[in-house]
């Protein structure tokens, strides 16, 4: 029985890591993929890649905003500048690119927006969450509950 227990109590211990190294790379995965959709979306609007190789190059870099395009002059010309998430490159526009970047983010938005119309006109909920009152509950809220009576204390 004891060994049963013992046995029991290290598979369980077990599953419990697994689980959280599978949360932490969930967690790890799912900003790596919002960053290389913005990087995708910076080069289909024509950003061009460079590369930084000098430790000068490197200093300047780390100045940048992290995970967005920053403005920056070169030789008395405005450059659009994104670092990657290794910040071994850089993704370089001009005005039109970043036109053309914004234009994209602005579609790719109105295509979120119009799924989420699309799921709450078919009835299935979207929940918002959100912090309220002198406590800071936390109030889920969903498409289906009627006007709600504050005087009631509902």
């Amino acid at each position: 029985m004891k060994k049963l227990l013992a046995l029991t109590g290290i598979v369980s211990v077990m599953a419990i890591l697994a689980l959280v190294v599978g949360c932490q790379t969930a967690a790890v995965n799912q900003s790596e993929i919002a960053t290389s959709k913005k990087e995708m979306l910076l080069s289909q609007a024509g950003f061009k890649v460079k590369m930084v190789t000098t430790p000068k190059q490197q200093q300047q870099v780390s100045i940048l905003a992290v995970d967005k395009v920053s403005a920056v002059k070169y030789q008395g010309k405005l450059y659009y500048v994104y670092p990657t998430a290794k910040k071994d490159q850089i993704l370089v526009g001009k005005q039109a690119q970043f036109d053309a970047y914004k234009q994209a983010l602005k579609a790719k938005q109105a295509s979120q927006q119009a799924q989420q119309n699309a799921q709450m006109a078919a009835g299935s909920p979207v929940w918002v969450g959100e912090t309220a009152g002198p406590r800071h509950i936390t109030v889920e809220e969903f498409d289906g509950f009627g006007p709600l009576n504050p005087m009631q204390g509902d």
